[in-house]
């Protein structure tokens, strides 16, 4: 099957003009490639100067783009899924006339928004498909989304369908929460797959790579810095940065001297951090890149930065190493202080929590008998240390 390049950064970075380029080069080789919009705001509409509605638009140049609306998808793709989480957190008491009556709750858009990228990924039809994201703490909502899910799908029903028949009534009582029926346990489990199908899928460094886009100034290159520490914290592979909106060092205007000097300090800085990892420098354009013909001043550019579609393989990662006394969690952290990383245990997850992201770790089974005895922090790596109780 085919890749998936998915691109996010600060708003106003413009992170789907450097979308649209990779979209547009990559149909210009002949792959079949498909362009996708998963921010409500979607701008691809207006960059290339058309009207997009929910389905899959075919351009002059060959190129598939699609806008995607959750809602849209959610009532026509993936109807059973819908009305299987909405059973999950239906109220006691609810009907279904008023189930029916919930298009969204949190959480909704994101898992339907990824269910068609997974749909379209696996129905064979593109070698590439490019999705243009929303600015990157709602990318962070989208790609973890379904972990999240998993997780507490797990928590809440890790039982059989004989067990069921018990719970259910105790589950009523006590926790005001309408457990499904059997037949509603059957879409369940069903949903439960295809969420550890997308972990697995946007997980994969062979086939889906996460670049950040960013400009050269104080606080964007503060957030491209936290944004990359939480993707590795949720083990997403990051594998290109674009620092875009760079001026000429040599513009002759006064205006601009300060401006140079702060881009020139900041372009450095990000490049020592993201060392090892493919940087490109995008310059500032002196018009808007509307339509076909101005992406084709940022595909120029981008087309002679080096090989764009090679996904570049992961750094190590998250993994489990055995040591003299137990087991080691080692965790790619870049960027984290000590001061930010909290931790919480329980017999059976590792809950890390960094600013305003926690993450429950899953122990595996060979560790539940194990205790967390130390937790370091040293060169961007932590290193969580377990020995038996």
């Amino acid at each position: 099957m085919g890749t998936i390049l998915v691109f996010t950064g600060k708003g106003g970075v413009g992170k789907t003009s450097v979308a649209a380029a990779h979209a547009v080069i990559s149909a210009a080789e002949g792959k079949k490639t498909l362009l996708v919009s998963t921010d409500m705001a979607h701008n691809l509409g207006d960059l290339f100067e058309l009207t997009l509605g929910s389905e899959i638009a075919v351009l002059d140049n060959g190129l598939h783009v699609l806008e995607i609306n959750p809602h849209d998808v959610m009532e026509n793709d993936f109807k059973d899924m819908k009305h299987a989480v909405l059973r999950m957190v239906a109220e006691n008491g609810m009907g279904g006339e008023q189930l029916e009556q919930i298009s969204v709750f949190p959480g909704m858009d994101e898992l339907f928004s990824l269910l068609k990228i997974l749909a379209l990924h696996q129905s064979g039809l593109y070698d590439r498909i490019i999705v243009d994201c929303a600015p990157t703490g709602e990318t962070l909502a989208l790609l973890k989304f379904p972990e999240l899910l998993s997780w507490y799908m797990e928590k809440l029903f890790p039982i059989g369908k004989a067990a069921l028949r018990i719970l259910a009534p105790i589950s009523k009582t006590v926790f005001k929460v309408q457990l499904p029926d059997r037949q509603a346990m059957t879409d369940i489990e069903r949903l439960y797959a295809t969420l550890l199908e997308l972990q697995t899928l946007l997980k994969d460094p062979a086939t889906t790579a996460i670049r950040l886009v960013t400009i050269p100034e104080k606080m964007v290159v503060e957030e491209t810095k936290r944004s990359f520490m939480y993707l590795n914290l949720y083990g997403f592979n990051v594998d290109c940065l674009y620092i875009n909106r760079i001026l000429p060092p040599d513009l002759d205007n006064s205006y601009f001297e300060e401006w140079i000097t702060i881009q020139t300090r900041y372009t450095q800085e990000l490049e020592n951090l993201f060392a090892g990892r493919p940087i490109r420098r995008i310059p500032w354009f002196d018009s808007d890149l509307n339509g076909v013909g101005g992406i084709g001043r940022l595909t120029a550019i981008l087309a002679e930065s080096g090989p764009l579609f090679e996904l570049q393989p992961p750094s190590v990662g998250e993994h489990y190493e055995k040591t003299d006394t137990g087991y080691a969690l080692i965790l790619d952290l870049p960027f984290a202080a000590k001061g930010d990383i909290r931790f919480n245990e329980s017999a059976t997850d590792l809950i890390l929590k960094i600013g305003n992201f926690k993450r429950s770790i899953p122990k595996p089974s060979t560790l539940r008998s194990y205790l967390v005895s130390s937790a370091k922090l040293s060169n961007g790596r932590l290193t969580v240390r377990f020995e038996p109780k």
